[in-house]
């Protein structure tokens, strides 16, 4: 007996991207207020890997490429200047973690499908490969260079996402039958027990997001409330963080 998905699965994209930030908002305001409360950090944990996996959704279904990655990076390098202005830290955030993680996942993508290409000569299936490990490579020693958030593997958690993600235009590959939702979170969940490991005791709590993946339903929802989850992120940090000043304004 085969067990039937459309009955569990429960969670369209907008659902899991509202959870996402819920949990996102709590971390944030045990960060800042309640420090000592763990429960606000662990709630926390789940919110980078669905937004990773959406990363990935969103590289898969986006219309404009290029629209989606200058979007991301022209808001992770405004948010970046206002970040940097507060804390004086030259951390880069979550955003241009993603905006990496989406560059890589548009080379994965030119590798799956130059590969897949019956017309393409082995010369040029090399060097892609070559190209896309370079880049790897090069994702690497940015980290060594410069502090990014959530690190090496989380530059790599959207790309473990996508990768078994079936290339347009390209029918019977191995990808037909890889290409399902539980696969996806189980390749994202191996790459998440990785950065758990290197990233302290409360991060191991983020693998909590993998059930929750398990239950998406593949489908956006009826709204298209992109621009309120662009919006979120830098608003609810500066409301925060204004009220972090007028507490300490207070005392």
């Amino acid at each position: 007996m085969t067990l039937d998905r459309s009955k569990i699965c429960l969670l369209n994209g907008n659902t899991l991207k509202i959870i996402a930030a819920v949990a996102m908002l709590l971390d944030h305001i045990g960060y800042l207020f309640f420090p000592k409360i763990m429960i606000f950090r662990i709630i926390g944990r789940i919110a980078f890997p669905i937004f990773a996996f959406m990363i990935a959704e969103g590289c898969r279904y986006t219309k404009s490429k290029v629209k989606y990655f200058l979007t991301m990076t022209v808001l992770g390098l405004l948010i970046q200047l206002v970040y940097y202005f507060y804390s004086k830290k030259a951390t880069f955030t979550v955003i241009i973690t993603f905006s990496i993680s989406i560059l890589l996942i548009y080379g994965l993508q030119s590798v799956k499908a130059i590969i897949l290409d019956s017309k393409s000569k082995l010369f040029e299936k090399l060097l892609v490969v070559e190209l896309f490990a370079m880049s790897v490579v090069a994702v690497y020693v940015l980290n060594q260079i410069v502090s990014i958030e959530y690190g090496f593997y989380g530059c790599l958690l959207p790309v473990a996402a996508s990768l078994l993600h079936k290339p347009a235009n390209i029918s019977d590959s191995i990808f037909e039958k890889l290409d399902k939702i539980p696969v996806h979170v189980a390749v994202m969940g191996v790459c998440l027990a990785l950065m758990s490991v290197q990233r302290g005791w409360v991060q191991p709590y983020s693998l909590l997001s993998l059930p929750l993946l398990l239950l998406y339903s593949g489908k956006r929802g009826k709204t298209n409330m992109k621009y309120f989850f662009y919006i979120f992120y830098p608003a609810h940090l500066a409301v925060l963080e204004g009220i972090r000043m007028l507490l300490e304004s207070g005392k």
